[in-house]
């Protein structure tokens, strides 16, 4: 299976550089299960669930993960963090104007702060040379982790609109962008309606956004990401199969957790890293229906949602989308799925 299989083309004008005015009044398109396309708007989402179906959310919170550096030099380096190991070491993204090489000093409004140790694939192992603990850093000084695609930098509203309302662990550096759509009204006029909710955490790392550089792409190496599955979570989508209700994700992170979590056939509560990657051919064991965002040409993402809707089916949709002005990628419209 070819990577180009799963290009398309996408005028610049329709990637989404900022949310809507109102969280929750995005549009949605809907693949039904006959794979007819409807054009909705996100707030119709409550009528296509029921009593007997279970919301899994990913209640996962991004950190303030860019930071603006300096070399010795002043040459500008831009810092996306992919994760923190220990008090002293971390996982990064640079971006620089020159290739950065090892033990070059980073600085931090004038204090030398980090040091780069190695590069390790697209990332660099990063110590760090300042007091006290270093997400203090990041809490203080960090800048929302904007995604490439949205070219420009971020302001006092993405520290609201780029988190989901029931965000809780502190740790990813992008966003589950599907859940950016909900309000806590809405969730409360599901629970109103007997819709179950439930959660996971998979901390979104900055890999999310690495492009697949392989032209076959099972030879294609997924990024690792932490995730959390608690079995009271378990027990809840047990349940719910059991009852012939639905497990709805909310989010392709979602997707990526639940089907990570299932050994020997069985869903089984889980706490540790995923690289699972998923393309059409899998067999999907736990999900039922998927809410996501519109995504990148050629990305994971896009190759996980044709993996659950059809290829031919995803991509009718998504040129579509196009014709009818759908907003794409984070900040853009959401698309519902019934497999």
């Amino acid at each position: 299976m070819l990577t180009k299989d799963f290009s398309y083309s996408l005028p610049d004008s329709l990637i989404a550089q900022y949310p809507t005015s109102e969280r929750g009044t995005s549009r949605m398109l809907v693949l039904a299960k006959d794979h007819k396309i409807f054009d909705k708007k996100f707030k119709d989402i409550i009528g296509y669930f029921n009593s007997n179906d279970l919301l899994v959310l990913n209640d996962t919170r991004v950190i303030p993960a860019r930071l603006l550096l300096q070399k010795e030099s002043g040459g500008k380096v831009e810092l996306i963090l992919e994760r923190i190991l220990d008090s002293k070491k971390m996982i990064v993204q640079l971006r620089s104007n020159r290739s950065l090489k090892n033990a070059t000093l980073l600085f931090l409004n004038g204090e030398k702060k980090f040091q780069i140790e190695e590069k390790i694939n697209d990332m660099f192992l990063l110590a760090y040379l300042g007091e006290g603990k270093v997400m203090n850093i990041f809490e203080n000084l960090g800048h929302i982790p904007l995604p490439p695609y949205i070219k420009r930098n971020d302001e006092s509203l993405d520290g609201e609109r780029y988190q989901t309302v029931y965000s809780n662990t502190l740790g990813a550096v992008a966003a589950p962008t599907a859940g950016l759509h909900f309000t806590n009204s809405m969730l409360d006029e599901l629970k109103r309606k007997g819709i179950n909710i439930t959660n996971l955490t998979l901390h979104v790392g900055a890999g999310t956004f690495q492009p697949v550089r392989e032209p076959d792409i099972t030879k294609h190496k997924m990024h690792s990401e932490k995730i959390s599955i608690s079995q009271n979570t378990v027990d809840k989508i047990v349940a719910t199969k059991n009852r012939g209700g639905r497990i709805i994700a909310i989010g392709t992170t979602v997707v990526r957790g639940l089907e990570s979590a299932v050994v020997n056939g069985k869903l089984t509560s889980y706490e540790g890293e995923t690289d699972i990657f998923i393309y059409p051919g899998y067999k999907f064991k736990v999900v039922d229906v998927l809410l996501t965002n519109f995504h990148l040409p050629e990305s994971t993402l896009l190759m996980l949602v044709c993996a659950f809707g059809g290829k031919d089916n995803i991509l009718k949709a998504y040129h579509h989308a196009i014709r009818e002005k759908y907003r794409f990628y984070s900040y853009g419209d959401a698309m519902l799925i019934m497999k």
